[in-house]
């Protein structure tokens, strides 16, 4: 069974709905385990990022970067950084903000390094920009862009930002079942 956790921070509730459908992607690879992670309640949690094989980094984009919860979350990691326990691990990302654009690119961009400085192997979004079905009608290959404007996470994100977002879950968790395989 390969674990996955979903790290992510959620100030209206957008994000929240992004990383429930990256949740629902990866758990229909049969032989995953997914576990939402608020960085609200991290401290609960260390010891399951610890035993994940893939880790999925989900903010908001607020003011071109991510949230400060999540840059809170990211500055508490400096232990497992410190004693490289997520060296070696899968890790993604996602983002979402009021705008097509927003400056997600570098939110992504952020999540990414971070990874990186953890010793991570990082796992893009392969989806084609596809027109007509919505998947990664933002183009992004970096991780997932999502958007949702001023309206209920009922509301927005979209449907075919939802299907992205499970689609970046099933890249994600075919991805760690390959991965752990191999080891």
């Amino acid at each position: 069974m390969s674990k996955i956790a979903i790290v992510y921070h959620s100030g209206f509730g957008h994000t929240k709905v992004v990383a429930e459908a990256v949740k629902t992607g990866a758990e229909s690879i049969p032989g995953t385990q997914v576990r939402l992670v608020p960085v609200e309640d991290v401290d609960a949690h260390w010891a399951d990022l610890e035993g994940s094989d893939a880790i999925v980094f989900g903010s908001p984009t607020y003011m071109g970067n991510v949230s400060g919860p999540f840059k809170t979350f990211m500055d508490a990691s400096s232990k497992p950084w410190f004693e490289q326990k997520w060296k070696d691990k899968l890790a993604a990302g996602f983002t979402i903000s009021g705008s097509p654009s927003g400056d997600k690119l570098n939110t992504l961009q952020s999540l990414m390094i971070f990874a990186m400085q953890h010793g991570m192997v990082w796992v893009g979004n392969a989806e084609m920009p596809n027109q007509e079905e919505g998947i990664n009608r933002l183009g992004s290959f970096t991780g997932l862009m999502a958007q949702a404007g001023q309206v209920a996470p009922e509301v927005e994100p979209n449907a075919a930002d939802r299907r992205s977002a499970e689609r970046l879950g099933q890249r994600i968790a075919t991805a760690t079942i390959r991965w752990t395989k191999a080891s």
